[in-house]
């Protein structure tokens, strides 16, 4: 039995030296590319900074940029976590009802929009 615990505390304190390892290396916040995110590129599947073609959205979000509410299309915003379709719908009718979203209270009115919705979009859409 003694060697046993032995054994287990062995593992825990491995698994600790290991935390403690990767969190020292682990990526800092700094940006991987060199560039301003209007100048990134997508080239085979990778960013890089240059030529090559304009991220999807779906990239675009992938790479920790925003997209432009009063721009996305239904496609585009339904495929946002949290949107779904029926919403994304609501809010692109509302946007062509009364033209483009000028502040997060106006998003906020469109209904299915609470509080948590309103914080997934702010965090992943912008009001150009």
């Amino acid at each position: 039995m003694g060697n046993r615990t032995g054994a287990l505390a062995v593992a825990a304190l491995g698994l600790l030296g290991l935390g403690v390892l990767s969190r020292g290396r682990w990526p800092d916040s700094a940006p991987a590319l060199d560039c301003e995110p209007g100048a990134v590129r997508v080239v085979d599947g990778v960013a890089v900074c240059g030529e090559g073609a304009s991220p999807s959205s779906a990239q675009r979000l992938l790479l920790g940029q925003k997209l432009d509410l009063n721009h996305v299309s239904e496609g585009e915003l339904e495929r946002v976590p949290g949107v779904g379709r029926s919403l994304a719908r609501r809010l692109v009718q509302a946007r062509e009802d009364r033209g483009r979203f000028v502040s997060w209270e106006e998003v906020a009115s469109v209904p299915g929009v609470g509080g948590a919705r309103l914080e997934t979009l702010q965090a992943t859409m912008e009001l150009r």
